[in-house]
Formats: C-alpha cells, sequence, structure tokens
C-alpha cells in the first residue's frame, strides 16, 4: 500500500515535531498569508476555472521531473495562477519546508502539499508563509481527527483543503465540516489515476452551497481543463504537465490560451 510507506516517511518528522513542539511565538514578524479561496473564486469569476500551478521536483510515479527548477525560478512563470502549490514532502517528491518561504515573493497564496495527519504538522506549517493546507481523508479516516485539523488549520489562518477519492470519503469530509474539497483522480493506494472519476462523483454529488471544489490529477491539456470546468469545478491543479515541459512559464499561459477556446 502506497499510503503505508507515505505515512511511514514522516516517522522521523514526527518524532522531531513530538520532541519539540512549534511554538506559534516563532512565527517571523509580518508573516503574510494571501486568501488562498478568495483568490481561488476570483480566477473562477475571470475564465470559469481557476488553476493552482504546482512546484513538484519529483514524484512516486515519474520519479524526478526536474530537480534543476528552483522555486525561485518559477516565481515569475506561476505569476498568471491564482495560486501556488507546494510540495514539501522530502523522501518521494523531494520538497522542503523552506521552499514555502523561498515561494513567498510571488505574492500567491501558497498551498503546502504533504502528508499531514498530527496536529503538530499545521502547528510548524503556520511558522510558514503557507496560506492553505491540503489534508488527505485517507490519512485520516477517523471523523474526529479530520474534523481536529480541520478546525485547528482555520484557527491557525491557514485554509484546509479537505482531499477525497471516493464517495464514502465525501461523506466523511462533508460531516467534518470541509469546505474546500479536492478530488484527486490518482487513486494514493495504488497510484492509478482515472481522469473520468473526479467528473462523475461531481455529477453524481454536486457541490453544496459555500463548497468549492477543485480538481487535481491527470489534468494536462486544455481540453483536460475545459473538462472539469465543464463539470462543475471551480479550480484545477496542475503540477507534473507544468513542471515537465522545460518551461513552467510558457506551458501555464499556453493551458490558460487554450482554456479560453478549446471546449470539451
Amino acid at each position: 500500500m502506497e499510503l503505508v510507506k507515505f505515512r511511514q516517511a514522516k516517522a522521523a518528522e514526527i518524532d522531531r515535531l513530538t520532541r519539540n513542539p512549534p511554538r506559534l511565538e516563532d512565527q517571523p514578524a509580518g508573516l503574510a498569508r494571501p486568501d488562498f479561496l478568495a483568490s481561488l473564486r476570483q480566477g473562477q469569476a475571470q475564465r470559469g476555472l481557476a488553476l493552482i500551478a504546482e512546484y513538484k521536483r519529483a514524484s512516486p510515479s515519474l520519479g524526478d521531473i526536474d530537480l534543476a527548477l528552483s522555486p525561485h525560478s518559477v516565481v515569475a512563470a506561476y505569476a498568471a495562477a491564482e495560486a501556488i502549490s507546494v510540495l514539501t514532502e522530502e523522501t518521494y517528491f523531494k520538497g522542503r519546508l523552506s521552499f514555502l518561504a523561498e515561494l513567498a515573493p510571488s505574492g500567491q497564496p501558497l498551498l503546502r502539499k504533504d502528508f499531514i495527519f498530527e496536529p503538530a504538522q499545521l502547528l510548524e506549517t503556520a511558522l510558514y508563509p503557507a496560506s492553505a493546507v491540503l489534508l488527505i481523508v485517507r490519512l485520516t479516516p477517523r471523523l474526529e481527527a479530520l474534523a481536529g485539523l480541520i478546525n485547528l488549520a482555520l484557527s491557525l489562518g491557514l485554509c484546509p483543503v479537505v482531499e477525497i477519492f471516493d464517495p464514502r470519503e465525501l461523506a466523511l469530509a462533508r460531516e467534518a465540516g470541509a469546505r474546500v474539497i479536492q478530488v484527486n483522480a490518482r487513486d494514493l493506494e495504488t497510484l492509478k489515476v482515472d481522469p473520468l472519476g473526479p467528473i462523475q462523483l461531481i455529477k453524481k454529488f454536486p457541490p453544496q452551497a459555500e463548497e468549492f471544489w477543485i480538481a487535481a490529477s491527470g489534468l494536462a491539456k486544455a481540453a483536460d481543463l475545459a473538462r472539469v470546468r465543464a463539470a462543475g469545478f471551480g479550480a484545477a491543479l496542475i503540477g507534473s504537465a507544468l513542471m515537465a515541459s522545460g518551461d513552467p512559464g510558457a506551458a501555464l499561459a499556453e493551458l490558460i490560451k487554450g482554456l479560453v477556446t478549446v471546449h470539451p
């Protein structure tokens, strides 16, 4: 099971945070957190679909993507996106928590994307310029635990982006109080991608009042983006297609241009 190894890879981090708990008083002065959800809603209003560009150097499914591309180099490249997703997991994605600080000069809302299932991880996230944090239902399948993480994130000024894969996880996310829901086309247990999965899910269980839905994984072309837009998603997260392009800024510009003209 892939999720088992992902959880195990966080053992040293959890141990460190347990022995030396993060203190909110250690937050840097003037720490800014641009409004993640407001930015996405603005992008949706402008082009029907907000875009979250991801900084991801490697992944378990693709291996190394582009280790030479620094966070600083994508600040300008991702300027047209409504937000930036930042992979901070070290073992399998070769990320670092410090990437958040390095990308903060972009002025855009930053989503910390990692395997987060302990409150101390959220407290540490709050020491960095993240505006949002990913919470994966499969890592926290108990209602009380998930609700606790959602509420803690909100109290820290972080927008909790709750990731689901199937109807059961959607029901749990809703019961736990999730408002920003990310549907991953990739099954984290097998790493297989079902591009139609998120579309089928949103059509069968449409977003409720105040919910904002994000489509993730398997999105590489303007036609893919147009398809999730037509299905009712408010935003799409694009990572590998941009990072592997050799020119993320040009690739993002091409997707935005195509989104205006391409129909599913």
